[in-house]
């Protein structure tokens, strides 16, 4: 069976072509940009790759044709599918179909932090001898690749999105995947290209939990007003907590301000159960993160002195604070972080750790909600752990990051040129500097760049 993607290389798409690829599938698949690190693992897998859409990508016709939620009306490959008649599906639904029936599915859901969560609670299982599958938006180091089918009598984790599902089915992701455990995060405004207020995203979250039945698990975190409201629509799940709240099912306390070293303790029937995490991430975001997959690898059997455990192995996956390189004690960092939020959170942690010099933020606002100015006035104040901060005006970007700029009490420059901006932080940089790149895209290549910059000029 031939199957053809559209959308190929979004990290959900590229990560269903791979476990296509592993069911013995011919898979085939066309993208508008095709760049590492999912191009790269995807050749790997023997999938050809077709940069660009035409009607051309569709000869010879495929079998099935999975549509990703990037593609609409009046995209020429779109167009060609549906004039020729070929049949078609999103990729969630393929998924739903074709990998999660028999298998105790994990959704891993949240405005932040899903891909960190989700490698997490597969690592877990994985240290556990569970051999679980996965499908998540990134590529989890421990293992190499964004997804694998594992054992089909093992427990599946998908990263679970609230994004839509496809240009013909504007529900969310998640609501197909209908999960017997599912991590709720956190939850904040974000997609402001299709949700028009937190309210409606709200809503969305309520199909998820609608979908896990009753003998499933809901693990919820704490202190987050939004899914509260969530839950008071109407639940029908047992529920956990997760969090620092005293009253919270699962706690963790730093024993370090960087979040590198944390107590663990569990509550159970009037049982309680400890643990310590020493783990070589930062931010308290990640203990959360960390805290939630426990909770999960617990509920398919691993003990939490053997996950705690677990945890001192696990590395980020790729684009998470992600070591690039480095040049004369210059650190490049990469980072998916493209929401205020996010990019508060990773350089909080950032600036924690120990022995860290200047922190030198690089930021492309390239995510839908920022094009269309969502959340802007929240960017000068999520740099503040920042020394530094260098701002990419890309040419699609239409409106202005100059009074971003003068609200920054980080000292702040703007560039529309990446030649420019590569040249600034080689000026500015110095031993023991880390600068850290944050985009949600390729972002021109500029990990790559930069540090061949640096090389040139700091590496003689």
């Amino acid at each position: 069976m031939h199957l053809h993607i559209l959308g190929i290389c979004g990290t959900f798409m590229g990560s269903l072509a791979l476990l296509a690829r592993e069911q013995g599938l011919q898979v085939s698949g066309s993208d508008a940009g095709v760049y590492p690190p999912m191009s790269t693992q995807l050749q790997e897998a023997g999938i050809t790759l077709m940069e660009g859409y035409g009607a051309d990508n569709l000869d010879p016709r495929p079998d099935l044709v999975v549509v990703g939620n990037a593609l609409s009306r009046g995209n020429p490959e779109v167009e060609a599918l549906l004039d020729l008649g070929l049949p078609y599906v999103s990729g969630p639904q393929w998924l739903a179909e074709h990998v999660l029936p028999g298998r105790r599915v994990i959704a891993v859901a949240g405005t932040h932090g899903k891909t960190t969560t989700a490698s997490l609670v597969a690592w877990l299982l994985e240290e556990a001898g569970l051999s679980p599958g996965f499908l998540i938006g990134g590529v989890p180091r421990n293992f190499g690749v964004s997804a694998r089918l594992g054992a089909l009598d093992a427990p599946f984790v998908v990263e679970a999105d609230e994004y839509d599902t496809a240009f013909f089915d504007k529900r969310s992701k998640f609501v197909h995947y209908r999960p017997e455990i599912a991590i709720l995060g956190n939850l904040e405004f974000d997609h402001a290209d299709i949700f028009p207020d937190l309210a409606a995203i709200e809503r969305q979250f309520h199909h998820l939990v609608r979908t896990v039945p009753g003998k499933g698990r809901l693990l919820v975190a704490d202190g987050e007003p939004a899914l509260d409201r969530v839950l008071e629509q109407g639940c029908w799940t047992p529920v956990e907590r997760f969090g620092q709240s005293p009253d919270s099912d699962w706690q963790l306390t730093l024993q370090r301000g960087d979040a590198g070293r944390f107590d663990v303790s569990h509550r159970d029937a009037g049982v309680e159960e400890r643990a310590v995490v020493d783990w070589p991430l930062s931010g308290t975001h990640n203990a959360r993160n960390a805290l939630a997959a426990l909770a999960a690898a617990h509920a398919c059997g691993v003990g939490l002195s053997r996950g705690s455990e677990a945890l001192a192995r696990f590395e980020t996956p790729r684009r998470r604070q992600e070591l690039r390189g480095e040049v004369a004690g210059i650190r490049v960092i990469d980072d998916f972080a493209h929401h205020p939020t996010a990019i508060a959170a990773t350089l909080e942690g950032l600036r924690a750790t120990e022995g860290g010099g200047r922190l030198l933020a690089v930021i492309e606002p390239r995510s839908n909600t920022m094009r269309l100015g969502s959340q802007r006035e929240r960017l000068a104040t999520s740099v503040a752990s920042a020394d530094l901060a260098y701002w990419y005006q890309p040419a699609e970007l239409d409106w202005s990051l100059a009074p971003v700029i003068e609200a920054a009490t980080t000292p702040s420059r703007v560039y529309d040129d990446l030649d420019a901006l590569v040249a600034a932080l080689v000026d500015d940089a110095r031993a023991g500097d880390r600068i850290v790149v944050m985009s949600n895209g390729g972002f021109g290549g500029i990990h790559e760049r930069l540090l061949a910059a640096l090389e040139a000029t700091h590496g003689r």
